[in-house]
């Protein structure tokens, strides 16, 4: 398999897609997490939140995903990412096998100006391209991610993470009424808060009530960042080695991928 393989679901197995088939039509849904020597955090978590958006577009989608998790390799690190995507009347499913990319502790924010971009709000996927251009737009401002705020001002969630910050010793997530993806990394690092009996908030804030906090970003990818920047926001903060104690804990949390069997297509 090449670092950069496409496959296809042909209903009973993966085959490579044609060159520009797996980038036609929308995307309806889609998931992604990080392989490292074939182990990955609350893989069970990205399943349930695929299928349940997944299962009621196709018939086949949780064979589709026992195939994906037999084809993913068990050595080096990975960011495979799964699609259903719409052309016409067809509904197809891909896998994208992808080489993890570099990962980084801190990140800089940019809050976003203008109306809400995302489509379909609690799935991932219908806004991947829009949200990825703000991204890009951002990276021209010096950040790297931008906060996607409600129509009062309230923090949601950034184009690429789940945000959380702190309150002293009091972790704080958006009010559950605010529209956003329901992020795997979130829910984890919720597990262990609850595990570790640290006391948790949810909170409708505007970045300017964010101003000298210590504020995280959470995705599949880099797990836990810390905001160290925020582009003509709130003065971030951080507490010395609270960042490294949680990012160790969720290392913790990563299990060998389930073994599966592919059916030969």
């Amino acid at each position: 398999m090449s670092a950069h393989a496409i496959l296809r679901w042909t209903g009973t197995g993966l085959d490579a897609a044609l060159q520009g088939e797996a980038d036609d039509g929308d995307i309806l849904v889609a998931d992604s997490w990080l392989v490292t020597h074939g182990a990955a955090l609350a893989i069970a978590l990205h399943r349930d939140r695929f299928l349940a958006t997944a299962s009621e577009l196709v018939k086949d989608a949780e064979a589709f995903w026992d195939a994906v998790i037999a084809t993913i390799p068990r050595t080096g690190e990975w960011f495979p990412r799964v699609e259903l995507r719409r052309t016409g009347r067809r509904v197809e499913a891909f896998l994208r096998v992808r080489p993890a990319p570099e990962r980084r502790l801190s990140t800089t924010l940019l809050t976003h100006e203008g109306e809400d971009p995302r489509d379909r709000p609690r799935i991932k996927g219908p806004s991947l391209a829009a949200l990825e251009t703000l991204r890009a737009q951002a990276r021209d401002r010096g950040a790297d991610d931008v906060v996607i705020v409600d129509p009062l001002g309230h923090v949601a969630e950034t184009a690429s993470s789940a945000l959380a910050w702190w309150r002293g010793d009091i972790l704080c997530l958006p009010a559950q009424e605010l529209d956003r993806v329901d992020s795997v990394t979130a829910r984890a690092l919720l597990a262990l808060a609850t595990a570790t009996g640290t006391q948790l908030s949810w909170e409708t804030t505007t970045p300017e009530e964010l101003d000298g906090l210590e504020v995280w970003t959470l995705n599949a990818l880099h797990g836990v960042r810390i905001a160290t920047n925020w582009v003509d926001g709130p003065a971030t903060a951080e507490k010395p080695g609270r960042l490294g104690e949680w990012r160790a804990r969720l290392e913790t949390l990563c299990r060998p991928l389930p073994q599966m069997t592919v059916t030969p297509a």
